[in-house]
């Protein structure tokens, strides 16, 4: 333990310099079932052996929370609150777990599940119709009407799990040590449960039209034209700037053998009221292909959003409940 904070900042410059050193070995290993923190495949960094295990996994993970906590928190009484969040929390964890789903982190009102990559599609969808349920139908109706609503994001993908924290002694063990989900789907599927169920203004002054000369197809992006030539959106989208393009990016235009960009302006933004379930095109899409029969698929229930809600995915929604959770 260190007695000054100049022996602290060595302790700090040590460790830190330990396992950044190209000699500390990190292994890497895949695994099918959603790991634990007890889970000996991921480990904490040992400085000794300069050595860290950690895992992979491919499957869905979904986040739910609830809307409008800053207002609940001033609306309701302590004792009200706690009672809220406890039965949030109960009935969120419990309900998650019928559809084998695994919670593995809970922040505030904020609750991550991840699947089994065995039937992730499936079971991570179905969690999100019942969580909804339990949301519209058993929660809202025990608090004051129309205060208890939430937002709930899926996504699919590899994600990278790792053991965060340090080891401590006695009672204070459990909170200095979690997993730690690194990768895409867990950040993107946390952006979309904060747009889910929200009224939500999208800005579209900057709005262009990039035209494909080789397939004359218009395009329609809701980005500033500097932000779509510069250099990031030029290799995301496969453009390319030739010898004898023609363009002003300060007034807006560009033209070349392949592409011409121009502008295309819209006075009033657009609002869209999201529904209570979003998931990327990925979900959906395996989702749809394993219940292609199914009457929420025949009847087209699950709604592609507005192209602008997330940029650079295809996001659909929709309100689905099971009606057994109805009144």
């Amino acid at each position: 333990m260190a007695n000054t904070l100049e022996e602290l900042k060595e302790i700090l410059k040590t460790d830190i310099n330990t396992i950044t050193d190209t000699s500390f070995d990190v292994n890497i290993t895949s695994s099918t079932s959603v790991p634990t923190v007890e889970d000996s495949g991921i480990t904490y960094p040992n400085l000794d052996e300069k050595k860290i295990n950690a895992k992979t996994i491919t499957t869905c993970v979904l986040y739910i929370d609830i809307r409008k906590s800053t207002e609940l928190n001033l609306k309701h009484t302590p004792k009200t609150l706690t009672k809220l969040y406890s039965a949030f929390m109960r009935s969120m964890i419990k309900a998650a777990q019928h559809y084998n789903g695994k919670v593995r982190n809970i922040i505030g009102d904020r609750i991550m599940v991840v699947f089994e990559e065995e039937n992730c599609f499936n079971n991570a969808v179905h969690t999100a119709i019942l969580l909804n349920s339990v949301s519209k139908y058993l929660l809202n109706p025990a608090f004051s009407y129309n205060d208890i609503s939430c937002g709930i994001g899926i996504d699919y993908g590899e994600m990278l799990v790792s053991k965060g924290g340090i080891k401590k002694n006695g009672k204070e063990n459990a909170p200095y040590k979690s997993l730690v989900w690194l990768g895409s789907p867990a950040n993107i599927a946390s952006k979309l449960t904060d747009l889910a169920n929200k009224d939500i203004t999208i800005d579209k002054s900057n709005v262009f039209y990039i035209v494909d000369s080789t397939s004359i197809e218009k395009k329609c992006y809701y980005l500033s034209f500097k932000e779509f030539f510069s250099n990031d959106y030029i290799k995301k989208y496969n453009l390319e700037y030739m010898e004898h393009d023609q363009y002003d990016l300060d007034l807006g235009w560009f033209h070349s053998n392949k592409f011409s960009a121009f502008p295309w302006s819209l006075t009033d933004p657009k609002k869209v009221k999201t529904p209570e379930i979003l998931m990327t095109e990925s979900v959906f899409f395996n989702y749809k292909r394993e219940n292609i029969n199914n009457n929420e698929i025949k009847n087209n229930l699950w709604k592609k959003q507005d192209s602008s809600l997330y940029e650079g995915y295809n996001i659909y929604g929709g309100g689905l409940i099971y009606p057994v959770f109805k009144p």
